[in-house]
């Protein structure tokens, strides 16, 4: 049975001015399982990147908890969260200089203190996770030769090197063409399952999500958050209601949205 990793309690999000504060969403409820992937959807401006920031806690939340591993977030120290929390964030790493094994290995940098100098343990650990992502043929290449889906491949070994339950990205599909889109999210599922970490990501492949997302949360400002199995947000007409637009049905029997070519 999965085991609850973030429990979120009557959480709203947003930005405090110097004087007001902005709120992008209200009075979400919700429970995160390990084991898990899960991905966050909705329209531009919905407020999902607003979302992804306040759980790893580069923003506070304006009201309401977010738990993890049975703590506050907000009671964990920088240095402890770093050994909780693992971040894949859309924006490309403009690294140069430096080897896929070296960019793995600064994950180790919550263990291995200020001189970052890896031990025995940090590099095993650090080849475990090229072995995981599958990138055992790039480890000695320069990150700057790597294509988008394999610099993606790097960041995501990185995060598993940090031995975090938890890991969050931010459109990791964002720049990539489709075959390497389809690769990434069976990874990032294979890894939920084999690693038993909880696996949370924002996504505009809505397509991809509903067919391998073991559980999808559906976002907009005005409607709110809908969470559930994609089987359960079709059948009750959740995401055909979500994602009304012309020309755009769902179908509930392949459990895909189709394009109706007379309305184009």
């Amino acid at each position: 049975m999965a085991q609850p990793t973030i429990q979120i309690r009557s959480l709203s999000t947003g930005y405090r001015g110097k004087n007001n504060v902005t709120v992008v969403a209200h009075d979400i409820n919700a429970t995160i399982y390990g084991g898990e992937l899960t991905c966050l959807l909705g329209p531009n401006g919905a407020g999902k990147s607003t979302l992804l920031r306040t759980l790893s806690a580069f923003l506070p939340p304006v009201s309401g908890d977010i738990i993890i591993m049975g703590r506050n977030l907000h009671d964990y120290s920088d240095k402890e969260l770093a050994k909780v929390i693992g971040v894949v964030l859309t924006e490309k790493t403009d690294l140069r200089n430096m080897t896929v094994e070296d960019l793995v290995g600064l994950g180790r940098s919550p263990y291995t203190g200020f001189w970052g100098t890896l031990q025995e343990h940090d590099r095993q650990t650090v080849s475990e996770a090229i072995e995981m992502v599958g990138i055992t043929a790039l480890k000695d290449r320069m990150v700057q030769t790597l294509s988008d889906g394999e610099r993606q491949k790097v960041m995501i070994a990185k995060a598993l090197a940090q031995e975090t339950p938890v890991i969050f990205l931010d459109e990791p599909t964002a720049f990539l063409d489709f075959p390497s889109k389809v690769e990434l999210m069976q990874l990032l599922h294979r890894l939920s399952r084999t690693t038993g970490k909880t696996i949370f990501l924002s996504t505009h492949d809505l397509d991809m999500a509903l067919q391998i997302a073991d559980t999808i949360w559906l976002m907009d400002q005005s409607k709110g958050v809908f969470i559930g199995t994609p089987k359960e947000l079709a059948d009750k007409g959740t995401l055909q209601d979500f994602f009304v637009r012309k020309g755009i049905t769902f179908d509930t029997e392949s459990g895909l949205f189709r394009i109706d070519k007379e309305s184009v």
